[in-house]
């Protein structure tokens, strides 16, 4: 389908495009020939984005930032409006989100409505701003949502983010028979980075670990699956390979499935097993 959707032209959207996996996006995207729309939060960072996408974009290709809290019903929906002005929107990419707030499951509520309201309910708001209208258009177009490994195998230490990414897994599961169903010759992915050097991680570490893949190869990588037709995409890094990638998820679903308890991967009682396990 992504082929086909660049095959046609048109606009491509991508939240959370001021840096990262984000930014690096929307230069594929022009690359590829679409005009695109970066979206983020105002400032020199969205300002900065638009500037190096434009320098990369072919064939006279529009390049606009729109200054977009996903926080905003108001906000992603005069996005869509202004997205469609350019032209039918080929692909649109939900991938704005904040990680580093600190949660447990009997405090911190206002971090919890935060990441919430980034993570899952900025895609959700996506969906609803733009979907309807690229079925309505009848043209291949694809729909990409930037989910996490925590939302799978979803680790102790952040509930919250856990949940969030979580929820956008089974909203893209859903959104994906969906579109079958109506018969919508429209594509969604989930697309799950690994450990990727990004400005959220930078903000910790100064300097790329060597087990973290850079944005570049994150989305790379993603891209080529996406072209092959994969809904679900489980990027690599440098530490862990795709081999290791589906043993974990494998071992966290066996938790339900063996009636271990819960997050047995780090249960005392399991380590020895699961280290035995993961090594393949």
């Amino acid at each position: 389908m992504y082929d086909a959707a660049i095959s046609a032209g048109g606009v491509a959207v991508v939240t959370g495009a001021a840096s990262g996996v984000g930014k690096v996006a929307a230069m594929r995207f022009a690359q590829e020939g679409l005009s695109v729309v970066l979206a983020d939060l105002p400032g020199d960072a969205l300002d900065q984005a638009v500037a190096e996408v434009a320098s990369v974009a072919q064939g006279g290709r529009e390049v606009v930032g729109i200054a977009t809290d996903v926080t905003s019903d108001a906000d992603v929906f005069a996005l869509a409006d202004k997205a469609f002005e350019l032209g039918d929107v080929a692909v649109l990419m939900n991938n704005a989100g904040v990680g580093g707030l600190r949660t447990t499951p009997w405090g911190e509520m206002d971090n919890w409505q935060k990441l919430l309201d980034v993570n899952f309910m900025g895609v959700l708001r996506g969906i609803q701003a733009f979907v309807p209208r690229m079925i309505e258009a009848a043209r291949p177009a694809v729909v990409i949502n930037t989910g996490s490994k925590q939302g799978i195998t979803t680790p102790p230490g952040n509930p919250a983010y856990n949940v969030s990414k979580a929820a956008v897994k089974v909203l893209s599961e859903q959104l994906a028979h969906e579109l079958r169903e109506v018969q919508a010759p429209m594509s969604a992915h989930l697309f799950v980075p690994g450990f990727t050097y990004t400005g959220m991680i930078a903000a910790f570490m100064p300097e790329k670990p060597p087990a973290a893949w850079t944005s570049e190869e994150a989305v790379d990588y993603m891209l080529a699956r996406v072209k092959l037709g994969d809904f679900y995409i489980l990027c690599p890094d440098n530490d862990v390979d795709e081999a290791k990638d589906r043993r974990r998820v494998s071992w966290a679903i066996g938790d339900i499935v063996e009636n271990r308890p819960a997050l047995s991967r780090w249960h005392p009682d399991f380590a020895e097993a699961f280290a035995a396990y993961d090594k393949g």
